[in-house]
């Protein structure tokens, strides 16, 4: 017998010398003395145990167990007893039922803690795992050897229909189980360890007919120097299986959706004539968004010039040559900007009872819907507008409907640059000035303002980009970005990426999905640029911002006592070179009176102007402004004006939210 304890008083040393497991641990768990037979129920050696707290030694299951009983022998001095997993042999885990009592010592109070025997009720000790089980939503059984047979012990109801007797013949299980999974099952059987791994099989029955099972095998020694059991860990993935398929084919048809819109807009991106865009349009705008059919309505001389892929359930010639004044959906789309999404007949009439539109409209399905977007907004030059129609009611989520408009807009810029027969580099400028957007007005608690500068007027086009816009759920998201190259494809790049993460935000919650997203759809879209990008989320009310980047320029701080910070946000690779990358997000709070300032590199590089030199330049700027009152208009003039004064060759693009 091994003693490790200093020796106390010969009862102490007594409690030691039983045969069966036994330790002295203080209040607190800690093992002061143990025998040899609770070191091998620990599966460790003496030496190992000494001054680690009991339930530490124990898995981590136990450790809730261990604490309870210890607490409640020393507060009372009535006995507690409890079942507890030893790590046991690497072959098996011990299970023991565990008395603790109460110890006077002349030093201090001890508690022992030592095994009894299971006597002839050895099934006592499995309560807990059944309770457990139970608990877990799993199945537990025992496996006999000798009679090559299961017995059901409990578990999760639903696992009971598995065992509609007490006992199954270990045969009778392998005919139900699925001939491809027979040899996992017949592995498991005779593992060696203390725990296998987990199996995945299909099992057959009357009532479900096949389910998918996740199967364990335990070796279990019920009482210390007792008899080793074969136990069976069961739980139905038949539903989580189910649910993962479901979210397969989901994400499968996002995935087919994206590449989709991908190539939608790369082929109006492209698209160097009208009849270009009329084909790119009539052979994808339907199928995009789930139409029955398309038309695209071109406005030529103050007059519609519409064409159809033949798909739409209206003559042509109910529409071609209307005016712009004329009292009906589509003129009027096109006539303010403002797109249409009417759901059914019902709701066609009730908007324009008097509309010219559709002559034969009352003739159609009552269900047939229509969704009509303008290729321009309003107060500009009328272009044009498309119509997606639908066989029965449709309504249009918000998300489809920012998509819609976004592709319209893209679509627009194509046609102007066609019709204005620009050069291909005069039209890659009229894209980048365009698609910088217009920033939200009236944010309550907040100000935003944005500056852009090509590097040379007409001759060198970047890639630089911002946005910032309003989500679905009330935060405001900012983005800049930079699309490599200086030239008519790093325009284009740049309006694909922008429109992509707008559309995209309309549906996701945080800048983390949305760049993941966004880089997804750049490869599959095959895109030969690359971009970055730094985007945020600000809740108005309390300025909490969460932010992530992609390769990009660091963000600044400025703060009214006129210190800045440079903080670089977490994030993974540029946009569109690495597939499946992360982009970890940080969340931090924007003060009041504080302002965050977003940069591309050309504001804070130059060929005499290393990168941390120039943020930390344009960071006393901001916050010097900040300090002295200027609101973001009035700071981001400032940044702008000194980033040209210091003769940068790249393009420059500042975006500043000013928390007020």
């Amino acid at each position: 017998m091994v003693y490790v304890r200093e020796p106390q008083m010969d009862a102490l040393d007594e409690l030691l010398r039983r045969p069966t497991p036994s330790a002295l641990v203080a209040l607190d768990g800690a093992v002061l003395s143990l025998n040899a037979a609770m070191a091998r129920a620990l599966g460790r050696s003496v030496e190992q145990c000494l001054g680690h707290g009991f339930g530490d030694l124990l898995p981590a299951s136990q450790l809730t167990s261990v604490e309870s009983l210890v607490a409640h022998a020393a507060t009372t001095d009535t006995v507690a007893m409890r079942v507890l997993e030893f790590p046991g042999p690497e072959t098996a885990s011990v299970v023991c039922l565990v008395e603790a009592r109460h110890v006077n010592d002349p030093d201090e109070p001890l508690v022992w803690l030592h095994s009894l025997e299971a006597g002839n009720d050895r099934g006592g000790l499995l309560i807990p795992f059944r309770l457990a089980a139970k608990a877990a939503n799993l199945g537990l059984c025992i496996y006999s050897p000798q009679e090559r047979e299961l017995e059901w012990l409990g578990g999760a109801p639903s696992l009971a229909a598995l065992f509609p007797k007490a006992f199954r013949s270990l045969s009778e299980v392998v005919r139900r189980v699925h001939p491809d999974d027979r040899r996992a099952l017949r592995r498991l059987v005779p593992s060696m360890v203390a725990r296998s791994p987990w199996i995945r099989l299909r099992f057959f029955t009357e009532c479900d007919g096949w389910l998918l099972l996740v199967c364990q095998a335990r070796r279990v020694l019920l009482g210390y120097g007792g008899p080793e059991q074969v136990f069976g860990v069961i739980r139905d993935d038949t539903k989580w299986e189910a649910r993962r398929r479901r979210a397969l084919v989901a994400l499968s048809a996002e995935r087919q959706r994206a590449d989709e819109i991908a190539a939608f807009s790369s082929a109006l991106m492209t698209a160097v004539t009208e009849q270009e865009i009329q084909q790119v349009v009539l052979t994808r705008l339907a199928a995009t968004f789930g139409g029955s059919g398309a038309a695209l309505a071109l406005v030529t001389e103050g007059r519609l010039c519409v064409c159809s892929d033949a798909g739409i359930p209206l003559p042509v010639a109910a529409v071609h040559g209307l005016p712009l004044d004329a009292p009906s959906p589509l003129p009027y789309v096109i006539r303010t900007g403002e797109p249409q999404f009417i759901r059914n007949q019902e709701d066609y009439i009730r908007r324009w009872p008097h509309g010219a539109m559709v002559p034969y409209f009352d003739q159609l399905d009552s269900g047939c819907a229509i969704s009509i977007t303008s290729l321009s907004p309003g107060g500009d030059q009328p272009l044009g507008a498309w119509l997606v129609t639908y066989d029965s009611e449709h309504r249009s989520s918000p998300a489809e409907r920012a998509l819609m408009c976004t592709l319209a807009d893209l679509a627009g810029q194509a046609l102007k640059r066609v019709r204005l027969q620009e050069a291909r580099i005069e039209l890659a400028t009229a894209l980048q000035q365009t698609m910088l957007p217009t920033l939200p007005e009236h944010l309550p608690g907040l100000e935003v303002a944005a500056r852009y500068r090509p590097s040379r007027d007409g001759l060198d086009i970047g890639g630089d980009w911002y946005d910032a816009f309003v989500t679905p759920d009330g935060a405001v998201a900012l983005e800049i970005g930079d699309a490599q190259g200086h030239d008519v494809d790093a325009a284009a790049a740049m309006g694909q990426v922008r429109a992509s993460m707008r559309a995209i935000a309309a549906h996701e919650p945080d800048p983390t999905s949305v760049l993941m997203r966004t880089n997804e759809l750049l490869l599959t879209m095959q895109a030969a640029r690359f971009a970055s990008c730094t985007m945020l989320y600000i809740d108005p009310g309390n300025g909490r911002v969460t932010g992530a980047s992609a390769g990009h320029v660091p963000l600044l701080y400025a703060r009214d006592d006129g210190s800045h910070s440079i903080r670089e946000l977490p994030g993974g690779p540029v946009l569109g070179v690495l597939p499946g990358a992360d982009y970890p997000e940080e969340t931090f709070t924007l003060d009041k009176d504080a302002a965050l300032v977003m940069v591309t590199d050309g504001v804070v590089e130059g060929p005499a102007l290393t990168l941390d030199a120039g943020l930390e330049r344009a960071g006393k700027l901001a916050a010097q402004a900040v300090h002295d009152g200027l609101n973001a208009e009035e700071t981001a003039d400032l940044i702008l004006d000194d980033a040209v004064a210091e003769n940068h060759l790249d393009d420059v693009a500042v975006l500043i939210i000013r928390r007020t």
